[in-house]
């Protein structure tokens, strides 16, 4: 049986249709360099799901059963992609720029947390977060937003890698409790590539940013569980979330035991040969919002509010499960149950966040 979500609206917002691609040098956030479309046109972002499946024998997430407090996350396992490791190290996150001029990018498959998070004109860009591996080179690297802070409390003072802000976005990313490595702070850790037009070249070394933040908080328990799967879920292997001007789908490949993406109807490769591919993957519906700051035609930034709870689709297995996730302050992590009230169980490896406008 095959079944379809209707669209859903996201919060309206001021945003534009066509992307920009100047190919000037400069990385502050929403200027003339960022990825813009020209003014005049608007667009409300909507996100689908096009799954193949069975019904689902579990209880709908709406009315979910007596909670269980999840167990503690054992000592023997790394706490953001529950694969072995006992050391913690140092938790660098990324903003990386993901339109298609700066696509395949770099780095990516060592992350071992990806989020999508929406941006202005119906667009996403990429948080990479790294721990217990690193790459040689992470990339391209574009602009930080206002609820990157909030996102980002949940890992203590991490380092935090971007190529700018707008002006109004700094001062809140100087108070906020991050290791702030931009150009302006960490230098000469950044390069700009010649495979593709600025600003969609600007990359890092991340050995190098860590050395820049001796101070950034090792990874910790942030609220996911790793572990056999959970009881219930249904046969899926092909979830599509989609905003107004950018579409992620995924895959679930059996022989490889995750999940392929696509972006824009595209396979996601890798500048440097190995993709990112996700075991387990969340779509976390959320209250996305037109933030306070904007574009110099006016158009705001969504804001993305990662504290609260809701309702969640997770991927895992070559199945999907109905969840809710809840996050109660934003040093809190965030935890996810199954419709029973049972810890929600991540496939040990990478784990991709999408966020998408609740309904």
């Amino acid at each position: 049986m095959s079944t379809h979500y209707k669209n859903r609206p996201f919060a309206a917002f001021a945003a534009v249709a066509a992307v920009s691609l100047l190919a000037a040098a400069g990385c502050g956030d929403l200027g003339p360099h960022d990825d813009q479309a020209a003014p005049g046109a608007s667009a409300t972002a909507t996100t689908s799901s096009t799954p193949s499946r069975t019904p689902s024998p579990t209880a709908s997430p709406s009315k979910p059963g007596p909670r269980t407090q999840p167990a503690s996350l054992p000592a023997t396992i790394q706490p953001l992609s529950g694969l072995p490791g006992t050391a913690r190290k140092p938790v660098l996150a990324v903003k990386i720029d993901n339109v298609a001029a700066a696509r395949p990018q770099t780095g990516l498959s060592k992350a071992d947390l990806i989020y999508i998070e929406p941006v202005e004109a119906g667009l996403a860009r990429v948080m990479a977060v790294f721990s217990s591996r690193l790459p040689s080179t992470v990339g391209p690297i574009r602009s930080a937003r206002e609820s990157d802070l909030e996102l980002l409390r949940q890992f203590g003072t991490p380092a935090f890698a971007y190529s700018g802000a707008n002006s109004k976005v700094l001062p809140l990313i100087a108070k906020a409790p991050v290791t702030d490595l931009s150009p302006a702070h960490a230098g000469s850790p950044y390069f700009r590539g010649t495979a593709k037009p600025a600003p969609h070249n600007l990359y890092a070394r991340p050995a190098d940013l860590l050395a820049r933040a001796p101070k950034a908080s090792k990874a910790h328990d942030i609220g996911f569980r790793f572990g056999a799967a959970p009881a219930g879920g249904r046969a899926d292997t092909s979830e599509t979330v989609r905003y107004s001007a950018f579409k992620v789908g995924f895959t679930w490949s059996a022989s490889a035991g995750r999940w392929s993406v696509a972006m824009d109807g595209k396979s996601f490769g890798a500048a440097d040969g190995t993709p990112a591919r996700p075991s387990t993957v969340v779509v976390q519906y959320v209250d996305i919002s037109p933030s306070k700051f904007g574009d110099k035609w006016g158009n705001k930034s969504p804001y993305t509010k990662s504290v609260g709870s809701g309702r969640a689709l997770v991927l895992r297995d070559g199945r999907s499960y109905d969840a809710r996730w809840s996050r109660p302050s934003a040093t809190s992590g965030t935890s996810f149950t199954t419709a029973a009230g049972q810890p929600m169980t991540f496939a040990p490896g990478q784990v991709w966040v999408v966020f998408a406008p609740r309904s």
